[in-house]
This record gives C-alpha cells, sequence and structure tokens, in this order.
C-alpha cells in the first residue's frame, strides 16, 4: 500500500521549473549566496532540533506528572524535562553563535578585507 503511495512520487520524471517567487517562505536574495544557503539550512535544522527539543520537554513532563509515586517514572521524567532544558539552552546559544558568525563574515566580505 506504501508502495502504491510513493510509487507516483518516484516516476515524476521532471521537476517543475520553480521560480524564486514560488518559494514562499525562503529569501531568494539571502539563499543566492553560498554562506546564505549554508546558514539556512543551519537554521532549519536548530529550528527542528528546537521542535525535538520541546518534545521531549513535553514528554519527560508527561512522564513526571503520570508518575503517581513510581519513583522510578518519576526519576526518568525529572532527568528528560532536565535534558530537555539544556538542549533548548545548546539550541539557542548555536543560534546566537550562528548569526554572530554570519554577521562577521558578511561585514568583512562587504568591506573589501
Amino acid at each position: 500500500m506504501a508502495l502504491m503511495l510513493v510509487l507516483p512520487v518516484v516516476s515524476y520524471a521532471q521537476l517543475p521549473n520553480l521560480n524564486c517567487s514560488d518559494l514562499q517562505g525562503v529569501n531568494c536574495n539571502q539563499t543566492q549566496t553560498v554562506s546564505g544557503l549554508i546558514k539556512l539550512v543551519i537554521n532549519w535544522m536548530l529550528a527542528l532540533a528546537g521542535l525535538i527539543a520541546v518534545l521531549f520537554l513535553i514528554i519527560g513532563g508527561f512522564w513526571y506528572i503520570t508518575s503517581a509515586g513510581n519513583e522510578e517514572q518519576a526519576e526518568k521524567g525529572k532527568g528528560t524535562v532536565i535534558n530537555a532544558i539544556i538542549g533548548i539552552v545548546i539550541i539557542v546559544l548555536s543560534w546566537v553563535i550562528v548569526n554572530v558568525v554570519s554577521r562577521l563574515v558578511s561585514s568583512n566580505s562587504t568591506s573589501g578585507i
């Protein structure tokens, strides 16, 4: 059944010509450079990692709340929440570092140095 659903996508031999106006949510002026494309990919990956960390925060909170006196389950939930918060902090700091470095690189490349 899954093969029948995926087969039309695989057999689609020619991709449509996409103009910059067809790409919604993508800044085409920024992605025309290699550094802009790299920054876009990194930001998407950090956003995905952030969503996963928030999901683990919710799961850990659910485990902690539903432990019902089970010490092992409560510790498992507490550990998951703490690790998710640490992950979110690391992701936010990574995003800050990527933006600072990209601004430094773009300002140095435009000043002619």
